[in-house]
């Protein structure tokens, strides 16, 4: 995430060339895709423990 938010604030700046700026959009995507594929992998981990009648239920966290 750190890499990405140097990425975004070089890119905001506006003082790249438009070479370096494509380069720096094209790895800011790379570790975007990366950093959504770790969610969702995350995502697939989680569970929810609910109570029901006083006891302790496990159910599957189903994302958005």
């Amino acid at each position: 995430m750190k890499n990405l938010e140097t990425i975004v604030t070089e890119l905001e700046k506006g003082d790249l060339s438009l070479d370096d700026s494509v380069k720096k959009f094209e790895e800011g995507i790379k570790i975007s895709k990366e950093c959504n594929s770790i969610l969702e992998s995350a995502e697939k981990k989680i569970s929810i423990l609910l109570e029901k009648d006083g006891e302790l239920t496990e159910e599957s966290f189903v994302g958005e």
